[in-house]
């Protein structure tokens, strides 16, 4: 599980920063990835890195606002000539669907593949065998909202050791034994399964908030997350603006990090206003006064989330 920025900036591109765009890699765990937000130019930046976009199987929309959607019709149509054939679904505020449509009905784009459309509302949007997705409304000038991605918990390893003490050597009964329940050994003995299986490995929790103001339910939806990216758009000197924007500031992300007792936070949807390395690092340490475990997003930086232990 490894999250890569292709574009850390808010509003309207800059040098430094193109605008939203977060791709959640999910390579071994369902060999895909999963996009949060598609800003302008996001398949311009997808070119500087190893993503295909024919790993692309879900897009998340945050909101409706231009620098979170205006790439969208340019990576679909991309996509399908570079051999996209699985179907894609998106998910976003409603609106999605009828923005998607038009682009490509009034550009005569024919697509090799199927879209789907989920326009969405509070709570559990998405489910499978491995993960889960739940949605919130935040609090900004449209209808935004945060995504909470939870991988449910993984199986406990084998006790390869106490499989040995117990007179059962390596073979293909390991992988019978790693299933569980009764099995049958080749002497005609009987084991359950359940007892060489260490304990359930927590699954890993990545939440990703769109543009909002300080808001608490951005606290119950980021609860002990591995790792939580919020928008930053403002310095704490700049609350009122950030206030009157709909928008949150360096504090408002921190202090959200801090009441939610996430392990990391990123901060990001960082205003072209501050450009230089001294704000950068102004902003940073604001944050880290109340939240020492904070980071910067920049285009193209990386996050591992390890698998927790």
């Amino acid at each position: 599980m490894n999250i890569m920025f292709l574009g850390t900036g808010a509003g309207i591109p800059a040098k430094a920063r193109n605008v939203s765009s977060i791709a959640l890699q999910l390579l071994e765990e369902r060999n895909a990835v999963w996009l949060f937000d598609c800003g302008e130019a996001t398949q311009h930046q997808i070119l500087h890195t190893s993503i295909k976009p024919r790993k692309i199987e879900k897009i998340f929309i945050t909101h409706m606002h231009g620098d979170h959607i205006y790439g969208l019709p340019g990576l679909i149509s991309s996509r399908s000539f570079q051999g996209g054939e699985t179907p894609l679904t998106i998910y976003g505020p409603k609106g999605i669907k009828e923005f998607v449509k038009i682009s490509l009905s009034v550009s005569h784009t024919h697509l090799t593949y199927e879209i789907k459309f989920v326009e969405i509302e509070n709570g559990l949007i998405f489910e499978d065998q491995s993960f889960q997705v739940i949605a919130e409304k935040l609090e900004h000038g449209i209808d935004s909202y945060g995504y909470r991605v939870i991988e449910k918990d993984l199986p406990g390893p084998l006790l390869v050791e106490k499989l040995k003490n117990h007179g059962i050597p390596p073979g293909p009964i390991y992988q019978k034994i790693k299933k569980g329940g009764d099995i049958q050994l080749p002497n005609g003995s009987a084991i359950n399964g359940d007892d060489f299986i260490g304990p359930k490995q927590k699954g890993r929790v990545v939440t990703i908030l769109g543009d909002t103001r300080y808001t608490e339910k951005s606290i119950k939806l980021a609860e002990e997350s591995d790792l939580l990216i919020h928008e930053a758009t403002f310095s704490k000197e700049d609350q009122q603006l950030a206030y009157d924007y709909f928008h949150s500031t360096t504090m408002d992300a921190a202090t959200i990090a801090s009441k939610s007792n996430v392990k990391k936070l990123i901060l990001t949807h960082i205003s072209s206003r501050y450009q230089t390395t001294e704000q950068h690092d102004l902003l940073l340490q604001e944050a880290k006064d109340t939240f020492p475990l904070t980071f910067i997003a920049t285009d193209f930086m990386q996050i591992e989330i390890p698998k927790n232990s």
